[in-house]
């Protein structure tokens, strides 16, 4: 098989806030942690619940956007590819960590709390937020009914 694929694709709830922070370059770039629940059965037929833990990386606009919007419990869907980040701590000791960094994600829920619903994020151009346009002859949408 020739090439290499790296995709993840993940759904679960924030661990906490994207933290966001700008680089000297003017680029923004976010960091937060998702839980994703597994269920299985075990060797004795029991169900059981693991829970994971993976860190995340969002850059640019789509940082932005879920800084915005998603804060700790939310449930999200995000696409990206893995990363490992090896460096030596201060004993000199090598570490390395394996995060995902993010390239769209999208709104699970339907919550308005947040400031509005919307699509998903880009890092490439755009707004990063689908939008619903409604003709002003047509009767008003119950927002409820609105999938996202």
């Amino acid at each position: 098989m020739a090439g290499n694929v790296n995709k993840v694709f993940l759904m679960g709830n924030l661990t906490r806030d994207v933290e966001m922070r700008s680089l000297p370059s003017g680029m923004n770039v976010g960091n937060f942690g998702i839980a994703v629940n597994e269920r299985f059965k075990s060797k004795d037929g029991e169900w059981q619940e693991r829970v994971n833990f993976i860190d995340c990386e969002v850059w640019g606009r789509t940082a932005e956007i879920m800084s915005q919007y998603l804060k700790k419990g939310r449930p999200a869907f995000i696409e990206g590819r893995l990363r490992l980040d090896q460096w030596e701590d201060k004993q000199g000791q090598k570490r390395s960590k394996l995060k995902v960094v993010v390239d769209n994600f999208q709104f699970v829920d339907s919550r308005t709390d947040g400031g509005g619903g919307g699509g998903g994020g880009s890092s490439g151009g755009g707004s990063g937020q689908s939008q619903v346009s409604v003709p002003d002859d047509s009767p008003a949408i119950d927002h409820d009914d609105i999938p996202f």
